[in-house]
C-alpha cells in the first residue's frame, strides 16, 4: 500500500461515524476481502492503522486494501447480523481465512413443540452430520464472528418474550407458573396459556424476520397487529406489543455490552436493585416441602446462588409457616450478601409474616409479594413496603 493511499484512507476514516456498523475492506480489483462489526466504526477502522499488529491475516494483509466503506445500523446486534449475512453471501477471503472454531457462532432454533433458540459453537455444529442439523433445528443462523452469547440471548429473550419453560418438563406439566411468567416476561408456555402454534407465530417468526435482517419490515408488521389488537379490543395484546416496538427501536440506543436497555429510564432505582432474591415452596405431600431461593443480579439469574431448604419444622401444608422457617434460617448465613429486594410467591399471609420474621432480625429490606389472581391469570401484586421508588420500579417490571 503506497504512503499517499494510507494517508487518504485515514483522512477518510476520520469522516466515519462514532455509531454501530459494519466495515468493508476491497482490494485494488473491487474485490471485498473483509467484513468486520464494529460498536464505533471510527475507533475500529482507525485501530487497523496504528499500534502494533497482530497475527490476524487481516492485519498482516492491511496493505492489500485500496478502499473502505461502511454500513452504519441502529444497534451492534443489527451490526452483527449485518456482518454474518455478509460473509455468507461474499464469503470475503480474509473472513474465511481467519475463520476459527472457537469465535465462530450460530444461533439455532429446534424443532421442538416450542422451540428453542440455542446459541451453539461452530465446531459443536460440525460434529452434527446434515441430516442431524436437518432433524433438530428448523433454522440456522450465522456465522458470528466473535458472538457474545449470553449479553445477546439476553437482549433477544427481552425483545421476544423467548421462553425457556419448555426445558423443565416436570414444571410444564404441572402448570406451575415459571418466575419470569409472574413477571409478565414469558407469555405462558410452562402454564400451557398459550399453544404451540400460537408462540411460533407470536415469538419465532419475528424473531427469524430479524434475524434475516427485516427489522423494517418486522417494526411494520408489529405495528399493524398492535392497531388490529386494539380495534379488536384485545388490550392485553396490544399493549405487549405496543412495549416490543418500543424496545426494537430503542435497541438503536444499546450495546451488547450496554446494561440501560434492562434499566428502567424513570427512576434511580438500578442504583440500589441490583440483586434480588426470590422464594417458592413446594409441596409434594406432607413430608416432602422444599423451600426454593433463586437469586437474579443486575436482571440476569445467578445459578451458583441457588438453594434449596427441606422443611424441618412444619408439618402439614402451611406455605405461611414454611416461608418463616426458610426465611429465618436463610438470614442466619451472614456470608450470604444480603439482597435489594425479597420476591415472595405468595399474598398478603406470606408478606405479613416475612415481615415479622424481618422485624424480629431487624432486617429493613423491602418484601414484595406475587400472589395469583383468581382466575390465575392475572397475577397480583402485595406491596410490603411504601418507599416510592421501590414501587414505581416494582409496577414498571411486572406490567
Amino acid at each position: 500500500m503506497e504512503k499517499n493511499t494510507i494517508e487518504k484512507l485515514k483522512k477518510k476514516i476520520q469522516t466515519f461515524p462514532d455509531e454501530p456498523g459494519i466495515y468493508q475492506f476491497f482490494d485494488t480489483k473491487k474485490e471485498l476481502i473483509y467484513v468486520g462489526k464494529a460498536t464505533s466504526l471510527k475507533n475500529r477502522v482507525k485501530s487497523y492503522f496504528i499500534g502494533k499488529r497482530t497475527s490476524r491475516p487481516i492485519e498482516q494483509m492491511i496493505h492489500q486494501v485500496a478502499s473502505i466503506t461502511y454500513k452504519q445500523t441502529d444497534s451492534v446486534i443489527e451490526a452483527i447480523i449485518l456482518e454474518s449475512n455478509y460473509i455468507k453471501k461474499y464469503k470475503p477471503k480474509y473472513n474465511v481465512i481467519s475463520k476459527d472454531d472457537k469465535s465462530w457462532n450460530y444461533l439455532v432454533i429446534t424443532k421442538d413443540e416450542y422451540p428453542l433458540v440455542i446459541p451453539i459453537r461452530q465446531h459443536e455444529l460440525k460434529q452434527k452430520i446434515e441430516q442431524e442439523i436437518k432433524k433438530e433445528f428448523q433454522y440456522v443462523f450465522g456465522p458470528y464472528p466473535g458472538l457474545a452469547q449470553k449479553p445477546t440471548m439476553k437482549v433477544l429473550t427481552k425483545l421476544f418474550n423467548l421462553s425457556t419453560c419448555q426445558k423443565n418438563k416436570k414444571a410444564k406439566k404441572q402448570k406451575k407458573p415459571c418466575l419470569y411468567r409472574q413477571m409478565g416476561q414469558c407469555l405462558g408456555v410452562c402454564t400451557g396459556e398459550i399453544t404451540s402454534a400460537v408462540y411460533k407465530q407470536k415469538v419465532i417468526k419475528p424473531l427469524v424476520t430479524f434475524l434475516r435482517g427485516g427489522k423494517k419490515r418486522l417494526l411494520t408488521s408489529i405495528k399493524k397487529n398492535m392497531q388490529q389488537a386494539a380495534k379488536e379490543k384485545q388490550f392485553e395484546e396490544a399493549a405487549r406489543l405496543r412495549d416490543q416496538l418500543h424496545n426494537l427501536q430503542k435497541i438503536q440506543d444499546v450495546t451488547l455490552i450496554n446494561k440501560s436497555f434492562f434499566e428502567t429510564e424513570e427512576t434511580n432505582t438500578q442504583e440500589f436493585i441490583t440483586k434480588i432474591e426470590g422464594y417458592d415452596i413446594s409441596n409434594l405431600g406432607t413430608t416432602g416441602k422444599v423451600g426454593s431461593m433463586v437469586v437474579f443480579v443486575h436482571g440476569e439469574p445467578d445459578k451458583t446462588q441457588y438453594r434449596k431448604f427441606k422443611i424441618k419444622t412444619v408439618e402439614g401444608q402451611s406455605d405461611v409457616d414454611c416461608l418463616d422457617e426458610v426465611l429465618t434460617r436463610r438470614l442466619k448465613h451472614n456470608e450470604w450478601k444480603y439482597p435489594d429486594l425479597f420476591l415472595i410467591d405468595g399474598g398478603l399471609p406470606q408478606v405479613n409474616r416475612i415481615k415479622k420474621v424481618f422485624k424480629k432480625t431487624g432486617i429493613q429490606i423491602p418484601i414484595i409479594g406475587i400472589a395469583k389472581g383468581s382466575d390465575r391469570k392475572k397475577n397480583e401484586i402485595i406491596l410490603g413496603t411504601t418507599d416510592r421508588e421501590i414501587i414505581k420500579w416494582v409496577y414498571k417490571h411486572t406490567k
